[in-house]
């Protein structure tokens, strides 16, 4: 299932933070890492564009050498990890190599070199989760993680369904990391109540069908989740809640449950194939806090090109 894991790293302690999952994962995947580096020429003057090559030389056998450590270190660890650097800006080159390689997973930390910011994921971060195309984990760098490689598990996973067959597409990988680690797979499944838009207050009979079709869904999605616990070769725990905003219910059931990780499809029965995520993922990369595997259920060549792609190709060709 995940043969081939890309590691983009910057140098930084804050982008070092994906290492320990990087580690839990991988061993569990029984995977490959390929730790990549993208160092971008910079001029030797401000307002030229000249590179002063001793300097760039320099630069490049500096990421060069620390990649290598990380390396072994990783190696040290268990894991079999090799070195990829590349020169330009890093989320193009990332977003080249994962679709070159065919990676299976790419591991990133929410900040890097540039540092904590009120933002929830860097520049970087967001240019390439939106084209990459690919199952991605985003560990939170301002959330504390154990210093030694070997030092984490995941003994509690979140895995939010909504009855589709694509949202499925997550539990192959959860069902992986919980039995490697004696973990418990919690499923969520989110009843939403139906909406009524409308300026004057709903009548007697239109809140009776509310509440009617809402038990219905209710215990259709309990059925639901008993099916799929029974048929799993694993202890779940079923969890189904009621609520008006989905996303919000889930980022109180991942609070509440303290969990470890939330493996997430990328789309569910809503979504669309001319965006790389639904609202709930784009929910929990924006707001969430906790640490993030997003499954991608659509490849590349099957995403359509944005305007803003369009345009940008269009123009350098000219």
């Amino acid at each position: 299932m995940v043969e081939h894991i890309l590691v983009p790293l910057d140098g930084s302690s804050l982008a070092e933070r994906v290492l320990p999952h990087t580690v839990a994962v991988g061993r569990a995947m029984d995977a490959n890492v390929t730790l990549f580096r993208a160092v971008a020429r910079q001029p030797a003057n401000a307002g030229s564009r000249a590179v002063d090559p001793l300097s760039w030389h320099m630069r490049k056998s500096e990421a060069e050498a620390y990649m290598k450590d990380v390396a072994e270190r990783l190696g040290e660890a268990g894991l079999r990890a090799e070195v990829r650097l590349a020169e330009g800006r890093p989320a193009g080159r990332i977003i080249d190599f994962a679709r070159e390689e065919n990676v299976d997973l790419i591991i990133m930390s929410s900040h890097g070199d540039s540092g904590l910011s009120a933002w929830n994921i860097s520049s970087v971060v967001q240019k390439v989760i939106l084209r990459a195309y690919a199952p991605t984990m985003i560990v939170r760098a301002y959330q504390a993680v154990t210093e030694e490689l070997t030092g984490l598990s995941y003994a509690r996973l979140l895995v939010p369904l909504d009855g589709s067959q694509r949202a499925e597409c997550t539990l192959p990988w959860a069902r992986e990391l919980a039995q490697h680690y004696d973990g418990r797979l919690i499923l969520a499944h989110v009843v939403k109540r139906p909406e009524v838009p409308r300026r004057a207050p709903l009548s007697e009979e239109e809140a009776d069908l509310i509440e009617r079709l809402t038990a219905l869904n209710r215990e259709k999605g309990q059925a639901y989740l008993d099916d799929l616990g029974s048929r799993l070769d694993l202890e779940v725990e079923p969890r189904l809640v009621v609520s008006d905003d989905p996303a919000m219910a889930l980022h109180t059931l991942a609070d509440d449950e303290e969990v470890d990780l939330v493996v997430m499809a990328a789309h569910g029965y809503s979504g669309k194939k001319s965006w790389p995520y639904g609202s709930v993922a784009l929910n929990f990369i924006a707001y969430g806090c906790g640490p993030l595997l997003i499954v991608q259920d659509v490849p590349p060549e099957e995403a359509g090109e944005t305007e803003a792609e369009r345009a940008a190709r269009e123009r350098a060709g000219h």
